[in-house]
């Protein structure tokens, strides 16, 4: 087993991970910019080492930095969290070449699921569900027009190297296809370096679905259920919830298998996502996240399971703790993302904390890295705390979500704390008869 990790993240992810290490008796190393300097989890690691300035690119994304953290502190492991430098395959190649070990998955495997393409034909030659579309790259307009003429329309293009919302326009016609394929391609190419897109057939009233999968690397693969994460706003999740409440248990083992399957077949490690689109009882892949995500707690909550935990065990050579049949749904569990932006226009707005208050109580877990007294900086995602409760069943998972909202106290700035109020009182959050679109028209209404 390792003696020490790097964490190389902030915020509420890299306290997540220096928890899990200090659990397991290995000693964590923080890196931080000079913006982060006060930040909790420098305070809480066992040791903290500044590698550059507010700016990510000179710090968080800096690699030679990490590398030289590490190489100062006596680090063997790099744990990356989620985001920064989570899936860069280039990143993982120097991490190994330095005689160090990675928290996730190999270079191969990430640089395959980082491109929408080839991940796309990967999962079909594997086996996996996919929407109907081009199969690759459309190099021009006259191949976009006739792919939208074969599979029909509403299309979706998509930026190959996208995430996170960016590269992605609709063309409900063949009138809107030349500024939607443009568009795409521009978005691509600024926030990616990459203007190769594809397209797929854009599904009307979708379901998000990711299936979280977890391999030791040597053929051996589990699933761990599904989480539905189609309460969005511009392709950005707010509210998870697993199980999902249009899955049953019976479609949950399937397509559950067929993903499990998948991974092993291919010797993946660590943790990883499987994102669909479901419909009319089909599913469609989208993506791989080879990473942990966001809301992994809910997934935690219901299977009992510690994925940071397993992670760096199985990075360690270690085998996974639990088989298939050991990973029985408990109950049911929500995640609500807090942001620390102002309603309504989701504008950032960073500031200091002049009270926090994390709600309690059975059931009730807030991951976030606030205390009183922080100033959030401005450089960075406006992600400032994930409110998750556990529950018996999903009424009661709610009605706890709703108690605990009521007890978190975000004082000294915006948050979006009063959406969730809002959302609660909503007929089809209740029923959980919504769809990806639901959340962007409810906001069109009502905020």
């Amino acid at each position: 087993m390792f003696k020490k990790i790097l964490i190389a993240n902030r915020g509420e992810i890299a306290l997540r991970v220096i928890r899990a290490a200090r659990e397991m008796g290995i000693q964590s190393v923080a890196v931080h910019s000079t913006a982060d300097s006060d930040a909790m989890h420098v305070r809480m690691a066992d040791e903290a080492i500044c590698i550059g300035p507010p700016s990510s690119t000179e710090s968080y994304l800096s690699i030679p930095a990490i590398i030289s953290a590490c190489e100062i502190t006596g680090a063997e492991a790099i744990h990356p969290g989620y985001g920064f430098l989570s899936e860069n395959a280039g990143f993982v190649q120097i991490v190994e070449d330095h005689g160090l070990k990675f928290i996730g998955p190999t270079a191969e495997h990430i640089r395959v699921m980082g491109d929408k393409i080839t991940a796309i034909e990967t999962m079909k030659k594997l086996g996996v569900p996919c929407v109907p579309g081009s199969g690759g790259g459309v190099g021009s307009l006259e191949d976009a027009y006739r792919i939208g003429d074969e599979i029909g329309y509403p299309v979706i293009i998509k930026a190959t190297a996208g995430g996170g919302g960016k590269g992605m326009k609709v063309a409900a016609n063949k009138g809107e296809m030349k500024s939607a394929f443009q568009t795409a391609r521009a978005e691509g190419k600024s926030n990616f370096g990459n203007d190769e897109v594809y397209i797929e057939k854009y599904l009307t009233t979708p379901r998000h679905i990711e299936i979280q999968v977890f391999g030791d690397g040597k053929g051996r693969a589990v699933h761990l259920g599904e989480r539905d994460c189609s309460l969005q706003r511009r392709h950005q999740k707010v509210f998870e919830e697993a199980p999902g409440p249009a899955i049953d248990a019976e479609t949950r083992a399937r397509i559950g298998k067929i993903c499990a399957d998948a991974v092993a077949n291919i010797d993946y490690a660590g943790a990883g996502t499987i994102e669909f689109l479901y419909e009319n009882g089909e599913f469609y892949f989208i993506e791989m996240n080879t990473r942990l995500q966001v809301e992994h707690p809910v997934t935690e909550a219901v299977f009992g399971v510690d994925l940071v935990r397993e992670q760096i065990n199985v990075a360690a050579g270690l085998p996974m703790s639990f088989q298939q049949e050991d990973l029985v749904v408990n109950g049911h569990a929500i995640e609500v993302r807090i942001n620390a932006e102002k309603l309504p226009n989701f504008s950032p707005c960073p500031g200091k904390i002049t009270q926090y208050h994390a709600p309690g109580g059975l059931g009730v877990r807030m991951d976030s890295a606030l205390y009183d007294g922080y100033s959030i900086p401005p450089y960075y995602d406006s992600l400032i705390g994930k409110l998750i409760v556990h529950a018996p069943d999903r009424p009661a998972a709610l009605a706890r979500l709703h108690r605990a909202l009521g007890e978190l106290i975000v004082d000294g700035i915006d948050t979006t704390t009063p959406l969730f109020h809002a959302l609660l009182a909503e007929d089809a959050v209740q029923t959980g008869e919504y769809n990806i679109h639901w959340l962007e028209h409810w906001l069109e209404e009502n905020v």
